[in-house]
């Protein structure tokens, strides 16, 4: 996938330029040591013009990112939302990815940053992915453990423990990763959450050692107005056996259903789970094809 060309604009230190005169030091400490913050977030092309998804929620969190890592975050949010928006006018985005980055420049010690900057870049993204069912595995890999790293803050030296679970898992023919945390109850995907249906409710691993993600916030919400109960518990793979159907959530991902995990293949069929329920909810949500104003 080519993320930018010759005319691509980055917004960049308060600043926009083109994506291809753009550097970075090599002795960043960012780039040496993962010591960032980032967020993934959607634009969508609506009827009522081209709207960033929840940015309020996703400028918000990253700023708790950076709190958390003792990063600083000396921007006015409400400033990069208007920036944001003013990128993907320049560079004729209507449904897109968006993703700003805090990264920390060079410094070789183990210690706080020296300095910050901050990068906000897009590209062209399908306006909803398709209703391709996902097959998963049970990862080799844990979580890391929420006393070595704030697991509620996206960071990006966490990923590489998504990189190495989503590769193995493609490598045997998984489409995703599912890991577990260190006492093996289910945490999520490699960078989405996890809903289990059981007898009409829904069930989702409780905060603790997961990134509760804005997605899975708003899933959350959806169940609210659609009168779905929704219940935050820790999970088994027993429970997984024992579930009717399960789906991933997340910004890129949005709502995916699961066809199965390993030699688990759920029961329901998928367009007669809550879980399609909640698909075409979102999807009418973040196209606001649909005003559900408890929500927005």
């Amino acid at each position: 996938m080519k993320y930018y060309n010759s005319n691509t604009i980055i917004y960049l230190d308060g600043r926009f330029e083109k994506a291809v005169d753009s550097s970075t030091d090599l002795y960043g400490q960012s780039l040496h040591y993962g010591y960032a913050a980032f967020e993934g977030i959607r634009a969508y092309k609506t009827h009522n013009g081209n709207r960033i998804f929840k940015a309020a929620a996703h400028f918000d969190r990253l700023e708790r990112s950076c709190q958390l890592a003792n990063i600083p975050f000396p921007w006015d949010k409400q400033d990069l939302i208007k920036e944001t928006y003013k990128l993907l006018t320049l560079n004729k985005l209507k449904d897109a990815y968006i993703r700003p980055l805090v990264f920390c420049h060079p410094n070789m010690k183990l210690n706080e940053p020296s300095g910050v900057s901050i990068l906000i870049c897009a590209w062209d993204w399908d306006a909803y992915s398709g209703n391709k069912l996902l097959k998963l595995t049970i990862s080799d890999y844990e979580r890391p453990n929420p006393k070595s790293t704030p697991m509620e803050a996206k960071l990006s030296g966490n990923y590489v423990n998504s990189i190495l679970a989503t590769t193995a898992a493609n490598i045997k023919g998984y489409d995703e990763a599912l890991l577990l945390d260190m006492h093996g109850f289910i945490a999520e995907a490699s960078g989405a959450n996890i809903f289990l249906e059981k007898d009409g409710k829904l069930y989702t691993p409780s905060p603790g050692n997961i990134l509760s993600g804005i997605t899975r916030a708003t899933v959350k919400e959806l169940c609210t107005v659609l009168d779905i109960e929704c219940i935050e518990k820790k999970l088994t793979v027993e429970d997984l056996r024992q579930a009717d159907s399960a789906f991933l959530c997340g910004t890129a991902t949005e709502v995916a259903g699961i066809a199965s995990v390993d030699d688990i293949v759920f029961r329901s069929l998928w367009r007669e789970s809550i879980g399609y329920t909640i698909q075409r909810a979102y999807k009418n949500l973040v196209l606001e094809k649909v005003n559900y104003e408890v929500i927005i």
